[in-house]
């Protein structure tokens, strides 16, 4: 088994610097990391903490999400203990329930247990309030990378609302309105509406303003009766599947059929939307295969001293039944 002078001799660095590396205990350069890791690596050396962890256990990393109740998140956070169950780690969980001035809360009861790093889905990367040299190794889930956090899984927001809008127009819909969670608390929805904002104006559209609701509470008593009047919209984008669902819901509340008398459309491609009859048109997001990505760019980050990098997964347009092709109306 290797040792730690061997890893300093193969690093080029004293030994002291080669522990406070690999147990991430005191100031070190970015090259001097990445060589001690690498060295490491090579070696097949692992400290004595990472091998059975604080008090004997087990070494972990440290996942940040908006809700555990929500599918996309649970896909993700299930592929992700998987892979790390084949690393040897185990995974701690914080959710800050869509709420920013949670998020250095939850992100520093993780750190009580020096995980190993940290996967984290922000409300809004751009504005997080935490700073990067106070992390472990630290892997962006959903959100765009940051100058601070320049390692991150994505797939393209914007271009996933700018396509769902596209097909919308293509069938004949012109008043099309957006509906989401508020934008603040997420900037995948920001993203989303961006990306149908512009697809509208291309077409010479005035994009209707978005209807905002919070992303905690209980969509299946939603109220659209207000925008409905307003803005007398053919068609529906919802930020994410199960805010569609409580769209379709609102509706038949209404007394108005889907898609009879309005089309609606979601993103995320969670499972019940092709169970509903008749299957929800939505964004297909890879989260199952996001999740595992992340977790192994962190691995590979955390103990091969690999460069961080922002891998762009690709989603899938699935038309279901709940748009249609109004263009002979």
């Amino acid at each position: 088994m290797a040792t730690l002078q061997q890893v300093a001799s193969r690093a080029g660095c004293s030994l002291a610097t080669a522990s406070r590396v690999l147990n991430r205990n005191g100031p070190v350069s970015d090259i001097m990391v990445r060589k001690v890791r690498r060295a490491a690596a090579e070696l097949g050396y692992r400290p004595a903490s990472t091998v059975a962890g604080k008090g004997g256990r087990r070494p972990v990393i440290g996942v940040l999400i908006p809700s555990i109740t929500n599918p996309v998140f649970s896909s993700s956070l299930s592929s992700i203990e998987n892979r790390m169950l084949v690393a040897g780690h185990g995974v701690l969980i914080a959710q800050s329930h869509y709420d920013p001035a949670r998020e250095a809360d939850a992100v520093a009861a993780l750190l009580n247990d020096r995980p190993t790093g940290l996967i984290l889905t922000l409300c809004d990367a751009s504005a997080s309030r935490l700073l990067s040299p106070s992390l472990p190794p630290t892997v962006l889930l959903n959100n765009m990378p940051t100058s601070s956090f320049p390692a991150a899984v994505t797939v393209n927001n914007h271009r996933a609302g700018r396509e769902l809008t596209e097909l919308l127009l293509g069938l004949g819909h012109r008043r099309i309105l957006f509906v989401s969670g508020t934008f603040s608390a997420s900037d995948r929805a920001r993203a989303r509406h961006e990306g149908y904002r512009l697809a509208m104006i291309e077409y010479d559209l005035d994009p209707l303003d978005a209807v905002q609701v919070p992303f905690v509470g209980g969509y299946d008593q939603l109220d659209l009766s207000a925008a409905l009047t307003a803005f007398s919209p053919s068609a529906i984008i919802a930020s994410n599947d199960l805010l569609a669902f409580g769209v379709i819901g609102a509706l038949r509340r209404e007394g108005l059929a889907v898609p009879r008398d309005i089309s609606v459309a979601g993103f995320d491609g969670i499972a019940i939307g092709r169970l509903m009859d008749p299957p929800l048109t939505t964004i297909e997001m890879p989260d199952a295969s996001m999740g595992a990505t992340a977790a192994s760019l962190l691995l590979d980050m955390a103990e091969n001293a690999a460069p961080v990098r922002h891998l762009e997964v690709a989603h899938v347009l699935r038309r279901g039944g709940t748009v249609r092709d109004i263009t002979g109306t």
